[in-house]
This record gives structure tokens, C-alpha cells and sequence, in this order.
């Protein structure tokens, strides 16, 4: 079972994630979306595709941008359509 949390919240826990270049992808279904606010910004990653992000927010602290997904991923990285992964301080335990 992976678990990721931030400020004492948990915010996805599933034992289906994806791990891709050592990162857990959270399937959608596994998400807190109380804590999770869409931003404009985009990353591209050369195989996989465009990133979308969360800023995580709890209890009035704003962790920017520290949640991601790809919504419209390039054929190789099809399996983490929509799963979210984690950084910027969110601790990730499997």
C-alpha cells in the first residue's frame, strides 16, 4: 500500500500505483481532492507528454504545484493517464 501525505493529510493511498522513474502514480480513484486545486502551469516531458498540476492545500498552506498528471499522455506512458504523482515536500510511503 503507497500513501502520500503533506501537513498531516493524507492525500491519495492505493496499493494499484505506477511507479515510473521512481515515482508513484496514484490512480484517480485513490485521490483527496479536497486538498487539490487545478493550475494553468504545464510541464513537457520528451515521452510521455504534456504535465498538468496541483497546488496542495491544507489548512491555509499552499504547496505549489507539488502534485502532477498527464491527461493526454503519448502512447509509452499510456498506463498513468490521469494517476498523480508527488514531490515538493509530499511524502510518498510504500
Amino acid at each position: 500500500m503507497a500513501k502520500a501525505s503533506w501537513n498531516g493529510v493524507v492525500l491519495a493511498e492505493s496499493d494499484d500505483t505506477i511507479i515510473v522513474e521512481g515515482n508513484h502514480y496514484f490512480p484517480p480513484q485513490a485521490l483527496n481532492r479536497d486538498f487539490l486545486v487545478e493550475t494553468d502551469a504545464h510541464t513537457i516531458c520528451p515521452w510521455k507528454g504534456t504535465a498538468s498540476y496541483y497546488d496542495i492545500v491544507v489548512d491555509g498552506a499552499t504547496n505549489s504545484g507539488a502534485a502532477w498528471y498527464y491527461p493526454s499522455p503519448k502512447p509509452a506512458a499510456s498506463d498513468i493517464k490521469d494517476h498523480v504523482a508527488f514531490w515538493r515536500g509530499v511524502k510518498v510511503e510504500a
